[in-house]
C-alpha cells in the first residue's frame, strides 16, 4: 500500500516542476520583448529629432565622421533637444569662463546688500549723525530744562550750542515764545537775561519773521498767561518795545496789528509797547526796562537801597514788605551789607525800639533762610573791626554793641561762638581823691 503511493506520487512532483518552470521561462520572455519594443520606441524618437535638425540645417555640433547619434561634448549648444539650438548664455557660460570674448566690463557700483560687501573695503567712510525732528508734544519738555539752566548761568553761547544739537525744524520759533512765557513767570533779572537771548539769536538762528511768528503766539496765549501772571500784558508790551529797539522784531510788527485785535489784554500789551517807544524814541537800545538786576548793579547803589530799606522799615514796622525788597534786590552774596547796617543803625540810634526791630527783622530773615549762618557772621564781624572806628563818633559803642549781641543771642539770631568773639572793652575806674588817686581794678 504504501509502494502504490510512491510511485504515483512521484511523476505528479516532476510535472508540476517542469509546469513551474515552463511559466518562469514565458515571463521573461515577455519581459525581454517589452524591454526591446521600448528601446526601438526611445530609439526612433531620438533619431526623428536628429533628423528634424538635419533637415532644417541647424544641427551644427554633430561630426560627420562620428557615430549615428553622438554629438561633439566641447560644444556650448543644447543636446537636450529643447530651444532653438543656440549656445547657453551666447557662448559665455560655462565652468572657468568669465564671459564671452571681447566683452570689457565697467566698474560697477558695489551693492550694500551683497553678502560679500566689505565696508572697509570700499575706502574713507563718512558718518552722518542724524537727528530726528523734534515732536511738538516733546518741544516744551526739552527746552524748559535749557531755560531754566540758562537762568542760572546767564551764557548765550551754550544755549546757541544746545539749540543746534536739537532738530526744531518747522517749530523753531516756538523756542522764543517758551523762553518768554518762563520769563514771565520768573523774577526782572529772567526777563533782561530772556531779551538779552532773543537778541543774541536773531539774525543767527532765528529770523525777524520767526521772531514775529513768535511774538503773535504769545499775544493769542496772554488769557491764559495772566491766570499765573496778571501783569502779563504790561510785561509783554515791555517785551516787545525791548526786541524792537534790539531790531529782533520789525519795525512795522506794532502796525500790522493797529484796527485787528479784538483781545483786550493783547491791546493793553501792543498800547504799552507803543508808548514806551514813544517815550524812549532817542534811545538806541531800551536797557533799563527791567532794571538793572542782582550783582550788574554798583556796590553803592545797592548799599542806598538797603538803606532806604531799613529807613522804611523802622517807619511801617512792616516785615513782609521788607522781606520782598530784599528779595528783589537778588544779590543773596551781598546779604552781609544789610546786617552790618542793622548794626550801625543800632548803635546810632537812641532808645530800645530801633534794637527790638531791628532783632525782630534780623529773626525773621534767619528763620525764613534769607540771610544766611555766613552773610550773618560776616556782617557782625565787620562791626566787630569797626568798633574802635565807630566809638569815636558813637562813645558807648561797646556797651551798646554788648547788650544787641546778648540779645541777638537769646533771640537765637547768632550762635555762641559769633557772641564770644564781640570784643569786650576793659574799664579802668579812677576813685575819689580820698583814696590817693589810686587805681580800682
Amino acid at each position: 500500500m504504501i509502494f502504490n503511493n510512491i510511485l504515483f506520487s512521484t511523476p505528479t512532483r516532476e510535472w508540476s516542476m517542469k509546469a513551474d518552470e515552463c511559466c518562469k521561462t514565458t515571463s521573461l520572455h515577455e519581459a525581454r520583448l517589452k524591454a526591446k519594443a521600448k528601446r526601438r520606441l526611445r530609439k526612433s524618437s531620438r533619431n526623428s529629432t536628429s533628423e528634424s535638425f538635419s533637415e532644417s540645417g541647424e544641427l551644427s555640433g554633430s561630426d560627420p565622421h562620428s557615430p549615428k547619434g553622438k554629438v561633439n561634448v566641447s560644444d556650448r549648444k543644447s543636446r537636450t533637444g529643447k530651444g532653438r539650438g543656440l549656445p547657453k548664455k551666447g557662448g559665455a557660460g560655462g565652468k572657468g569662463v568669465w564671459g564671452a570674448a571681447g566683452m570689457v566690463y565697467e566698474d560697477e557700483e558695489p551693492d550694500l546688500r551683497d553678502p560679500n560687501y566689505d565696508e572697509s573695503a570700499q575706502g574713507d567712510t563718512v558718518y552722518a549723525t542724524v537727528v530726528p525732528e523734534v515732536d511738538e508734544k516733546e518741544l516744551e519738555k526739552m527746552v524748559n530744562p535749557i531755560v531754566q539752566e540758562y537762568f542760572e548761568h546767564g551764557d548765550t553761547k551754550e544755549v546757541q550750542m544746545l539749540l543746534k544739537g536739537l532738530n526744531l525744524g518747522s517749530h523753531k520759533f516756538e523756542f522764543s515764545s517758551l523762553a518768554v512765557a518762563l520769563s514771565l513767570e520768573g523774577k526782572a533779572s529772567h526777563r533782561e537775561l530772556t531779551s538779552r537771548l532773543l537778541s543774541d539769536l536773531s539774525g543767527k538762528m532765528l529770523s525777524q519773521s520767526e521772531m514775529a511768528r513768535a511774538f503773535d503766539k504769545i499775544l493769542k496765549e496772554l488769557p491764559d498767561l495772566i491766570l499765573d501772571t496778571p501783569e502779563a500784558p504790561q510785561m509783554l508790551g515791555q517785551f516787545v518795545a525791548r526786541a524792537i529797539a534790539d531790531h529782533v522784531l520789525p519795525m512795522s510788527f506794532l502796525d500790522f496789528y493797529k484796527g485787528k485785535v479784538d483781545c483786550e489784554h493783547a491791546r493793553v500789551a501792543l498800547d504799552r509797547a507803543e508808548v514806551l517807544l514813544t517815550m524812549k524814541r532817542e534811545m538806541v537800545r531800551l536797557d533799563n526796562v527791567w532794571g538793572v538786576g542782582g550783582g550788574l548793579r554798583p556796590v553803592k547803589h545797592l548799599v542806598k537801597e538797603m538803606n532806604l530799606l531799613l529807613k522804611e522799615y523802622l517807619i511801617s514796622g512792616d516785615v513782609s514788605e521788607a522781606e520782598h525788597c530784599l528779595r528783589d534786590l537778588e544779590v543773596p552774596h551781598f546779604h552781609h551789607e544789610l546786617v552790618y547796617e542793622v548794626v550801625v543803625m543800632v548803635l546810632e540810634s537812641k532808645g530800645d525800639t530801633a534794637s527790638h526791630m531791628m532783632i525782630k527783622l534780623l529773626q525773621s530773615f534767619w528763620k525764613t533762610g534769607l540771610i544766611t549762618v555766613d552773610q550773618m557772621n560776616r556782617g557782625f564781624q565787620r562791626v566787630y573791626d569797626e568798633l574802635p572806628e565807630i566809638n569815636l563818633d558813637v562813645p558807648h559803642a561797646h556797651s551798646i554793641m554788648e547788650t544787641f549781641v546778648d540779645l541777638c543771642y537769646q533771640e537765637a539770631v547768632i550762635t555762641k561762638q559769633l557772641r564770644d568773639a564781640c570784643p569786650a572793652r576793659g574799664r579802668k575806674r579812677f576813685v575819689s581823691e580820698g583814696d590817693g588817686g589810686a587805681i580800682k581794678n
